[in-house]
């Protein structure tokens, strides 16, 4: 039955769902056709055979999969064995394929940029927003003219709205149609993304330009050289070395009384941040603080004040945010741990040890060659964590084997005509089980893509309208932000523009600077809905109309946020005074750290020696800005051991080891006999003198 079904385009998957649905049929229907009850029956007394049952099931498996009546052109639409068919454009011209291979602070995205600006005509494509944001500046402030394009603004140099010569954009919104002299692919090693690699394929393969430079790992080498094979394109390489030395410490930092200025401390979670610069600040310590989820604004304030010499601020704490995108004065990258959260190809998360890759893309941040430190250095928080650095640092990078590809709306349009009953989330589904790729390439995960679509399948919306929708990059792990694309979702539906006076009384504007960590991260939420909204302006105008006032009230609450970040720890302070820090830990935007496979929450985190009380520098022990003036205890209610968990200084591991040290000492001195404890109310007790 199973090989029948294969040959009528149902495969092991929708056979087993299919097989499961008819047997339930049978066994629960009141009444069975004729003709299937004959053939039951006559199976039942040896006179027919199970394959006789084949048209019935295949009649029950069309009603639950309608794709089986046009199999055929839906394996058509969906195969997606020849990407360089889909660009024509680009096919009819011969291009020139440049990689410029290096690691970090090798000078590679430098050479490439220069060609860049040189050229007649350019594009420059990046994987961030910051990275764009700086090539454009950087181009206009060489009296090139260039424009801005992201997926929440487009800039244009030109008072009439022209488009110039030149462009920045992120790599998803490049364009194929647009000819160019020069185009400048930056990070291709991205190409093997399992939720982004798709922006990287379509701009190598699809880029009208006569000079296409790629910039990236020496281990994409291979596999660019391969995809270009397949459009007759040969791929020059030009190879460089790192231009300041880097070197792998053979001691681990330990303590945060052993930091120096120039340091950064980074940590693969917001909990680490948290906990790390709170036991610094602690210290009297002032710190920088970068991770993700922070607006780019923020992020270019805190790297900004880091990298002022006149300012105090000599130390950094941030999440592997850092690898891309900023330009900081580091002297030594700390590694907090080595053990960080990802999604893989099927949108599982795993906890996993960091790739060598990302290893050196964070390790390369320190003595970069345009900043004040000419040399770096490399270690870790933890002893036991350096000698595995050493060995994932010593290992080969990884080739790239495969590039990510995704499904575009034309594809899903066409699986819609034959398919008219199915939701946009079935529809994916569907295109994804019948895709046919070859082994260059895999379709990138949609999840992110399904969840969207789920989640706004009940609106009314067009097809088109509906796809734009669920390709909104936004974190579906924060409920405001999905609350948001929901109701402008509906407002769209009912064809109700979504006004600035609306967006103010669903964020509640205007804010106040956080009062604790969850404010923070609320604000954090609401900065993404004005992305949102600004990025759905940018790709429908007329219902989401006053783009220019959300940037305004954006840069106010980047100013907001800012503030909050500035007084971290005293928000976290704030936090633990209320709640706990595990209310801070339980937040769902905010992952529990993971240690051998246990989670744990901001307050088991190791922290420094109980030895450790003495500041960095004989500066001022505390920070006016945090509005912390003393590390000395605060005299709340409770015990000591309370305090020092509080100040960071303790744990409850610790607690614990001590209390068996103090045990073992008591038994030892023969304090405690027999499992019965000495009588300490007895003034005299039973002491041995010294």
């Amino acid at each position: 039955m199973q090989r029948l079904a294969a040959e009528n385009g149902l495969d092991a998957r929708l056979f087993h769902q299919a097989f499961v649905s008819f047997r339930k049929y049978v066994m629960e229907s009141d009444s069975l056709s004729v003709d299937l009850h004959v053939i039951l029956s006559d199976i039942c007394c040896g006179a027919g055979h199970v394959d006789d049952l084949f048209p019935f099931f295949m009649r029950h498996a069309k009603q639950i999969f309608p794709m089986l009546d046009c199999m055929d052109d839906l394996r058509k639409i969906s195969d997606l064995r020849l990407p360089p068919n889909w660009y024509p454009e680009a096919r009819a011209i011969q291009r020139k394929i440049v990689f410029h291979a290096g690691p970090t602070n090798s000078g590679k995205t430098y050479h490439a940029i220069q060609r860049y600006l040189a050229a007649k005509s350019g594009v420059y494509c990046g994987p961030l927003k910051l990275l764009a944001h700086e090539i454009y500046q950087k181009t206009n402030d060489a009296g090139v003219p260039c424009d801005l394009v992201t997926g929440e603004e487009l800039v244009f140099v030109d008072p009439e709205g022209r488009p110039a010569n030149h462009a920045a954009c992120t790599i998803e919104m490049c364009s194929v149609m647009t000819p160019y002299e020069v185009a400048v692919v930056d990070e291709v090693q991205m190409i093997k993304d399992p939720a982004r690699g798709w922006a990287w394929t379509r701009a190598l393969l699809g880029l009208c330009a006569e000079e296409i430079h790629v910039c990236g790992e020496a281990a994409a080498i291979n596999l660019v050289t391969e995809l270009m094979f397949t459009t007759g394109e040969e791929v020059e390489v030009r190879s460089y070395e790192r231009l300041t030395p880097i070197t792998v410490l053979d001691y681990a930092l330990e303590s945060l009384d052993n930091l120096r200025p120039g340091d950064c401390i980074v940590c693969f979670n917001k909990n680490d941040i948290y906990s790390v610069s709170r036991q610094i600040e602690a210290r009297g310590i002032e710190c920088a603080v970068i991770y993700g989820s922070l607006p780019p604004g923020t992020k270019l304030a805190q790297a900004k004040k880091f990298n002022d010499p006149d300012d105090p601020c000599k130390i950094l704490v941030a999440t592997d945010a850092i690898g891309m995108g900023l330009n900081l004065s580091i002297k030594r990258i700390i590694f907090n741990s080595l053990v960080k959260p990802s999604i893989n190809e099927k949108g599982e998360k795993e906890i996993d040890t960091i790739t060598t890759s990302q290893a050196l893309q964070i390790s390369g941040r320190a003595g970069r060659f345009s900043s004040v430190f000419k040399e770096g250095e490399v270690t870790t928080m933890h002893r036991d964590d350096l000698v595995l650095l050493k060995e994932i640092l010593n290992r080969p990078i990884e080739p790239s084997k495969t590039v990510g590809l995704h499904p575009t709306s034309e594809q899903i349009e066409m699986f819609a005509y034959h398919l008219p009953d199915a939701s946009l989330s079935n529809l994916i589904d569907i295109f994804v089980s019948l895709s046919q790729v070859d082994g260059l390439y895999f379709v990138c995960n949609v999840d992110d893509f399904k969840f969207l679509a789920d989640m706004i399948q009940h609106i009314p919306l067009n097809l088109r309208s509906r796809y734009v929708f669920c390709t909104a990059p936004i974190n579906k792990k924060q409920p405001f932000v999905c609350t948001s694309l929901l109701k402008f979702a509906r407002q769209f539906s009912r064809n109700e523009p979504v006004t600035f006076d609306w967006l103010r009384r669903h964020t509640n504007w205007p804010l106040v600077p956080p009062k604790n960590i969850k404010d923070l991260v609320h604000l954090e939420a609401v900065h993404d809905v004005l992305d949102l909204y600004l990025w759905l302006s940018y790709r429908f105008m007329d219902m989401f109309p006053d783009a220019n006032l959300v940037r305004e009230i954006q840069k106010e609450l980047d100013g907001i946020i800012q503030i909050g970040v500035h007084n971290i720890t005293k928000l976290i302070r704030a936090s633990e005074t209320s709640a706990g820090l595990g209310a801070v830990a339980e937040d769902k935007d905010l992952p529990a750290h993971r240690t051998n496979g246990r989670t744990v929450n901001v307050e088991d985190l190791p922290t420094a020696d109980l030895n450790a009380s003495k500041p960095l520098s004989p500066r001022r022990r505390g920070s006016k800005v945090l509005g912390y003036r003393s590390v000395e205890p605060d005299h709340t209610k409770g015990p000591l051991a309370t305090k020092l968990m509080q100040q960071g200084l303790l744990t409850e591991e610790m607690l614990n080891q001590l209390q068996r040290e103090w045990l073992k000492n008591q038994i030892r001195n023969g304090s405690i006999t027999g499992g019965n404890k000495r009588d300490h109310s007895d003034p005299k007790g039973n002491r041995k003198k010294k």
